[in-house]
């Protein structure tokens, strides 16, 4: 049962669209468990550049089944627009598999994202926008709409009415806006049931058979560990679990049937959205790194914080995920340093602090303590093996590797398909 999770081992963008993108033409089928199209993957295959929001990296792979999981929220213009541009540029998109039991994302949810994110001005979490808070908030409190509800007009008009029976009041009396009508809402929705139904499946069975048979599949984690609901820099998270437990509610597949978890790592660090980032930069290095790292969110189009590397929130990955490899993205980004710091451990309150805090008070008043490691200057963009590498960016590989606690097992020298080196196989 070859089942492999592949997730952020930082506050996401640390391009996992490439690692999927790597395995998929070697796993039958690659799934999103959780999110929505608030995260985005950039793939370049040749001199393609190919910007996914909702849809599984894999679709870009011939032969593999791409997945949308139970756990994803998932909305209907938005995958629509998505599949279009794709076969748009001669991808087939015919063999997507979308779970019946996946989350809708309304308009209204949309609209209250919006609304209450600007309400609370100074507060704010920065959201996308894009609805994907307010439609797991449905989730939770049973009133969301769901793929499979677009096939029972009657169903779909009763969860629309008690959704809308709270979230109008609130629109009208709280925020001054107009109430929205169940019937419009209703119609559009409708509008898509036929579009979607070549998609419709019990993803749940199909992939459990998939993997009793023998397949490979890959589940692919949207945002990062440090936006986990759960295990995340809270509140400045997302609205799911990306990490690898996510996997398993988010797909419907036992955790016996996980045989290897792969954290993305890039080779500095960076966050989009509020929120502590001990290692944020605010000088010309930041600036550099975040021109020459293309730093600007796939699915916002906002400018990412950039920072140094910070081992501390990649051993505590190790750890929340258990991790048995690291892929590290973008080493080439840092090429040109005379030297590299490397947060090693946190400062607080005088104090050497080695691990994660717990408390959310600690970990924004955390200090970076940093460790000098020497940079190169040579090109390794053309690297194709670990010893083509300049001897002190294979020492600086190999100090991440004993920092972070898990080996390193692909290295990404640039951005392209074929600019990666593999150390070890991940199949």
């Amino acid at each position: 049962m070859p089942a492999l999770v592949l997730l952020g081992a930082q506050w996401g963008d640390e391009g996992k669209g490439k690692a999927t993108d790597l395995l998929g033409g070697s796993v039958d089928y690659v799934v999103r468990y959780q999110g929505g199209n608030n995260a985005g993957h950039t793939v370049v295959v040749g001199d393609q550049k190919y910007a996914l929001h909702l849809l599984p990296s894999g679709i870009l792979s011939p032969g593999c089944t791409p997945v949308i999981g139970n756990g994803v929220v998932v909305d209907p213009s938005v995958l629509f627009s998505e599949l279009s541009g794709l076969n748009e540029r001669g991808v087939d998109t015919s063999k997507l598999l979308i779970s019946g039991n996946a989350h809708i994302i309304t308009p209204y949810n949309v609209t209250v994202d919006k609304v209450t994110e600007r309400f609370l001005g100074k507060r704010k979490i920065g959201t996308t926008g894009r609805g994907i808070g307010p439609t797991y908030a449905d989730k939770i409190n049973r009133v969301g709409i769901r793929v499979q509800d677009l096939y029972d007009e009657s169903i779909l008009t009763q969860k629309v009415e008690a959704a809308l029976d709270v979230k109008n009041q609130m629109l009208t009396k709280l925020y001054n806006r107009r109430a929205i009508a169940v019937g419009q809402v209703v119609e559009e929705l409708l509008g898509y049931a036929d579009k979607l139904a070549p998609y419709v499946a019990d993803t749940v069975l199909v992939l459990n058979q998939a993997l009793d048979d023998d397949k490979v599949v890959l589940f692919e984690g949207g945002q990062g560990t440090l936006l986990d609901i759960d295990h995340g820099t809270y509140p400045f998270v997302t609205s799911s679990n990306p990490t690898a437990g996510g996997a398993c509610t988010g797909a419907g597949v036992g955790p016996t049937k996980i045989s290897r978890v792969i954290g993305i790592l890039k080779a500095y660090t960076t966050r989009v959205g509020a929120g502590p980032f001990p290692t944020e930069l605010f000088d010309e290095d930041g600036e550099a790194l975040r021109r020459i790292g293309g730093e600007r969110g796939v699915t916002t189009g906002r400018d990412r914080r950039c920072g140094w590397f910070d081992a501390v929130i990649a051993r505590y990955a190790t750890r929340v995920n258990g991790l048995t490899d690291f892929f590290l993205t973008k080493l080439d980004v840092l090429t040109g340093w005379e030297q590299i710091p490397v947060c090693v451990a946190y400062e607080i309150d005088g104090k050497r602090v080695e691990e994660l805090p717990y408390s959310q008070s600690d970990f924004h008043h955390a200090k970076p303590v940093y460790e000098m490691l020497p940079g190169w200057n040579e090109d390794i963009s053309k690297a194709k093996t670990f010893s083509d590498l300049p001897k002190n960016a294979q020492a600086y590989v190999k100090a991440l590797e004993e920092m972070s606690g898990a080996p390193i097992s692909a290295i990404g020298v640039g951005p392209g398909r074929d600019e990666t080196i593999e150390i070890n196989s991940f199949l």
